[in-house]
């Protein structure tokens, strides 16, 4: 009579399990009333100095966390090197959310150094991360690593001031406008154009002469001219500080309407600005443009 085998039973594959919260320091502290004040107020110190400090502690990780997807994602076609890609509705064009680059990472590996410089000093710490503005006044950094930590934030934000109901507050993302590494564009080459010829005459220039005056682009009452225009500007969100501003730089090309002014050429640009990050365009400062004639 053969022998019986048993077959040894097959493992089922390990579950993806859900992130767990990072321990709060001071979390679940109280001060006791038998101590004196004076201990009192030092212990009260000591928990709000050790909160603020686990505040910043969380913020630094999660720019790091940031930094990481910005290096392994550096020169990707479908992320743009940030790491996740902002979500848009069908309908009204705006963004309802965030979801992680389904794209393979360009590199397998991020620098310890590189990665703890660019979440401190990099002018780039706060891209690929959300943040969150209120109409009432009260907005908070880029530091969220997806649309729901943002969303929960808020919430607990309105259901503190605002008694738990929503006044219009929204989340916006701060996204890179870096373009995928690849071959340099080779600039065109300069022909030269001859002089005009110079005459005893004093009169104003004319075109017939080769010599037209351009138009005082720094003036948003100036009409714009027919022709297509390249454009170039600097923008940033809320009132420019001494300092440094966390700021975006734009560029593109430009075909102005008949009638169209250098006004409306940055009142669009504004709105642009406005709409790709979900902020007001009250926030919107222009910090510099320049428009010139292709």
């Amino acid at each position: 009579m053969p022998a019986k085998t048993t077959t040894a039973a097959r493992k089922p594959p390990a579950r993806r399990r859900k992130p767990v919260p990072r321990a709060r320091i001071g979390k679940g502290l109280t001060v006791p009333k038998s101590v004196p004040l004076h201990a009192r107020v030092g212990m009260r110190m000591a928990i709000l100095a050790a909160s603020q400090m686990d505040a910043h502690k969380t913020t630094v990780m999660t720019r790091k966390d940031a930094a990481i997807l910005r290096m392994t994602h550096e020169g990707c076609t479908t992320c743009h090197g940030n790491g996740q890609i902002f979500t848009k509705d069908k309908k009204t064009g705006a963004f309802n959310g965030s979801k992680p680059c389904p794209a393979k990472p360009t590199k397998a590996k991020a620098s310890r150094v590189k990665v703890a410089l660019a979440a401190r000093f990099s002018p780039d710490k706060r891209t690929g991360l959300i943040g969150w503005t209120c109409p009432c006044g009260s907005k908070t950094k880029p530091k969220f690593r997806d649309a729901k930590e943002a969303t929960r934030d808020l919430r607990d934000h309105e259901k503190k001031k605002h008694g738990g109901k929503t006044v219009g507050g929204a989340w916006y993302g701060q996204a890179g406008d870096a373009t995928p590494t690849g071959t340099p564009a080779v600039p065109k080459p300069r022909t030269s154009r001859p002089a005009p010829a110079r005459s005893k005459n004093t009169s104003p220039p004319s075109p017939e002469d080769g010599i037209v005056s351009s138009p005082d682009f720094s003036n948003p009452a100036t009409p714009i001219p027919e022709g297509e225009y390249a454009w170039s500007a600097t923008l940033t969100l809320g009132p420019a500080k001494a300092g440094s501003n966390p700021a975006k730089d734009r560029t593109g090309s430009y075909t102005p309407p008949p009638g169209a002014t250098v006004g409306q050429l940055l009142y669009g640009l504004r709105t642009l600005h406005a709409q790709e990050c979900g902020i007001p365009i009250e926030d919107v400062v222009l910090v510099r443009y320049s428009l010139n004639k292709k």
